[in-house]
């Protein structure tokens, strides 16, 4: 087995710094007025559903927890618990690439039952992103992206030293982005640090 040297601590430093110029990459390309509906779509729904595979199944998971604190009514698609979607309410799905088949044929379904489908994705013109009715694009570098380069100009010249693997970019720059849309929904339901308290869960 191989001996860990100080140079390998160093590595580390320098992938979290990568980590964070992805970061601020994507926040230099966001599309305020795509936000600016999100928030409000979210807010004015029924029910909130969240769905994701994989990695971005936990960053759906996370955003559901948060949510759950704010006092909206939101489920995680595929759970046993999760009630039927009405058209009026809101789904919210995250997927890198957006062609992720479970999650692109449940947004189909999501359509045709006339909800508001909102896709948080790295790549517009995908399945989930022509047809959401809201996307969010976060140009991270996604697993289907490791052939082709990714968003920054190292990962286009095939420069992959200490860039997280696969979608972790994505995965990342997504639990960031919905953070901060929690961030925001405080501030817009006036909730308080006690009511989130209060929702915590307390049979654990």
């Amino acid at each position: 087995m191989k001996k860990i040297q100080v140079n390998d601590c160093e590595e580390v430093l320098l992938s979290m710094g990568q980590i964070i110029e992805n970061l601020n990459e994507v926040i230099d390309k966001l599309d305020k007025e795509a936000i600016k509906a999100m928030l409000q779509k979210t807010m004015d729904g029924d029910k909130v559903f969240v769905m994701g595979a994989g990695r971005s199944g936990l960053v759906a998971r996370a955003f559901a927890m948060r949510l759950m604190h704010l006092g909206f009514s939101v489920y995680v698609v595929g759970e046993t618990t999760t009630p039927a979607v009405r058209p009026q309410d809101v789904v919210i799905a995250i997927s890198g690439s957006g062609q992720t088949r479970s999650i692109a044929d449940l947004g189909k379904i999501v359509k045709d039952i006339g909800s508001t489908l909102i896709t948080v994705t790295s790549k517009k013109d995908s399945t989930l992103g022509r047809i959401s009715d809201i996307v969010v694009i976060l140009p991270s570098k996604t697993k289907n992206d490791s052939e082709e380069g990714g968003y920054l100009e190292r990962h286009l010249r095939g420069d992959y030293t200490h860039m997280p693997p696969l979608g972790t970019s994505f995965e990342i720059a997504s639990l960031v982005f919905l953070d901060s849309i929690i961030a925001q929904l405080i501030t817009l339901t006036g909730a308080s640090e006690a009511e989130l308290k209060s929702r915590h869960t307390n049979i654990e």
